[in-house]
């Protein structure tokens, strides 16, 4: 994919508002660079559409507004013209953008302020938002086997849900099925361990495809910080260092 204006535009969406993904698409080849870009930009623009207002109705007609493009692109009607969409259109299969059309569905959550029904919602939550986007992009590089990537994701979705805490709660969102210091151990341990499963299965991710796993590179310490301290959680965890990201993806490792 040339590098336009539209993926400029999208590189600098993903640059502000998701700097972790923004330094694995720049350590990945560059013809890889313009399919993540759109992906994660895309994903940004979903992320934020339900925070962007108060009003329960405006969230859902954002969020109804990317479900009304991605199917488009699903059902190869022309596509609105939007600097995210339009190269968004090159890189999704109508699979993967039916796909990505439950990720938005799933960021409904995001609007309102009910706790999570059980595990079984809450993982499907994961799942359906780091875990499509990471499917998706391994898709868009080539594809890999699918549940070592939603094994990554899920472990990088936890991750992040779990730096998300103080700004979730203080949204008035009821984030965690179980807030103690034990609930917090047993699921930052659920998730290194599906971590570990994928990482067993590295062979099945080719080096062209490792670009995708890469926004998983950061989960492990997480993780295991939230398991030695989960008393941190509630107030925010540390930032963890960053260098090994860059060593691992030069490796092609994650």
């Amino acid at each position: 994919m040339d590098f336009n204006d539209d993926l400029i535009a999208c590189a600098s969406l993903v640059e502000k508002g998701d700097p972790v993904r923004f330094r694995t698409v720049m350590a990945a080849p560059v013809p890889a660079r313009g399919r993540l870009f759109a992906l994660y930009a895309f994903n940004v623009e979903v992320a934020r559409a339900p925070w962007l207002t108060q009003e329960p109705m405006i969230a859902e007609m954002r969020l109804q507004w990317w479900r009304d493009a991605l199917e488009e692109i699903a059902t190869d009607a022309t596509p609105r013209r939007h600097q995210v969409v339009t190269p968004l259109q090159d890189v999704l299969s109508s699979p993967c953008a039916e796909m990505l059309d439950e990720l938005v569905a799933a960021r409904r959550w995001d609007i309102y302020k009910d706790a999570f029904e059980d595990a079984a919602h809450f993982e499907r939550y994961i799942d359906q938002t780091s875990g499509h986007l990471m499917v998706a992009a391994a898709r868009a590089l080539g594809g890999a086997d699918e549940q070592v990537v939603r094994d990554a994701a899920f472990a990088s979705g936890v991750a992040a849900w779990l730096r998300a805490i103080p700004a979730l709660a203080g949204a008035k969102r009821i984030p965690l099925l179980d807030g103690r210091d034990e609930g917090i151990k047993a699921l930052a341990q659920q998730a290194l361990k599906r971590l570990a499963r994928a990482r067993a299965q590295r062979s099945a991710v080719s080096k062209a495809v490792a670009p995708a796993m890469w926004p998983a590179l950061q989960a492990a310490p997480v993780l295991r910080m939230a398991i030695k301290h989960p008393e941190w959680v509630a107030e925010g965890l540390p930032e963890t260092p960053r260098d090994g990201l860059w060593w691992a993806a030069l490796r092609a490792g994650w």
